[in-house]
């Protein structure tokens, strides 16, 4: 297998492997490219058009605030989506976002996990996805790390560093997150 058929098979990679550096210099591309028709006040159809060209799949009603970076093609977000200001996802490796999430403004959300032995980090190997429920609001300088599932319904404090699973109908916060109470469903 190439690294990048491992990479999107879900296996270990060699992420300094030249398939794989392209798709972050794709990527490095597509944001200089959103940035500059941002800076241009382009009309928003335009900038659709770019996300559609650049993201794995898109819903309706999509908005990146400008500072927005990713490093892959490998988003994929519903309907009423929401980045605010200097958003990063580190989306070489797969993210899945429902319908209707808001990221707060500086929000880090990555992908890639790395072994925790000298040799595999000297193989430069990575690992990992993550997945983001439906009706989720993360707050500003939050980080969520790589192979993270969180819930439906989900409200992530400001700040938070997400570790761990977080399951449906909760608020979390703290470094690291933690569940502080369990919140309302009142969309079902």
């Amino acid at each position: 297998m190439t690294e990048e058929e491992k990479l999107d098979a879900g296996l270990y990679y060699d992420f300094w492997d030249a398939g794989v550096n392209k798709r972050k210099l794709n990527a490095i591309h597509f944001c200089k490219e959103l940035r500059k028709l941002q800076d241009q006040d382009a009309p928003e159809t335009e900038q659709t058009e770019l996300i559609h060209k650049h993201f794995g799949s898109v819903g309706r009603n999509i908005s990146l605030a400008p500072g927005f970076m990713c490093d892959g093609k490998n988003i994929h977000v519903g309907n009423q989506f929401l980045a605010n200001y200097n958003v990063t996802i580190l989306d070489i490796m797969p993210v899945n976002i429902g319908y209707y999430v808001m990221i707060g403004p500086n929000t880090l959300i990555t992908t890639v996990n790395h072994p925790m032995t000298p040799k595999g980090q000297r193989e430069h190997l990575g690992i990992g996805k993550t997945v983001i429920g439906n009706d989720v609001w993360i707050g500003g300088n939050a980080t969520i790390l790589p192979g993270v599932t969180i819930g439906n319904n989900v409200v992530i404090a400001a700040g938070a560093v997400v570790t761990k699973d977080v399951p449906d109908n909760t608020l979390i916060g703290g470094i690291p997150a933690k569940i502080i109470r369990y919140i309302e469903n009142d969309v079902q």
